[in-house]
């Protein structure tokens, strides 16, 4: 993958994770929060910064795909968080997080499973310490383990 194509993936994972937040805050309709993201955030310049061009077609899948399985993506997280904690108990950037790196791992099978859980651990710097970091590490892992083993899983949708 050339260093352009690997930065405007970067940005589209950033941007889906504020896109799923968003839509976890306010309940925005996917299409209108597609709309808006393409319009106004992707590649847009933001208190004169200019953030890279994301890969639109790939910012797209993520946020729909992870919208469109969120009951089965939430599952696997759930069934991977410590006893007494809850979906509901991690605030709402981590669950995005969660999400948007949980449904690659499910459904992308052609991002290498390194590749997905560094691209969130980096974009978890953005919100958070070290700590909960470490947290997106571990659990997007333990999802890898089960969603890529050899027959055994959860399976790419087929288009």
């Amino acid at each position: 993958m050339s260093a352009t194509r690997s930065k405007s993936r970067s940005a589209a994972r950033l941007a889906a994770v504020q896109a799923l937040y968003q839509q976890d805050m306010e309940g925005t309709p996917l299409p209108r929060l597609l709309k808006e993201f393409h319009d106004h955030r992707l590649g847009a310049t933001i208190e004169d910064d200019t953030y890279h061009e994301a890969e639109r077609d790939f910012f797209d899948d993520v946020v729909t795909g992870a919208d469109a399985r969120r009951d089965e993506i939430d599952g696997l997280i759930s069934d991977r968080l410590a006893e007494g904690w809850t979906l509901e108990r991690l605030d709402r950037p981590m669950r995005a997080i969660l999400r948007a790196g949980a449904y690659e791992l499910i459904a992308r099978p052609d991002v290498p499973v390194g590749s997905v859980i560094s691209e969130y651990v980096d974009v978890a710097h953005a919100f958070y310490d070290r700590r909960e970091s470490g947290f997106v590490n571990g659990l997007l892992d333990a999802i890898a383990k089960a969603a890529r083993s050899e027959g055994g899983g959860p399976r790419p949708a087929r288009a």
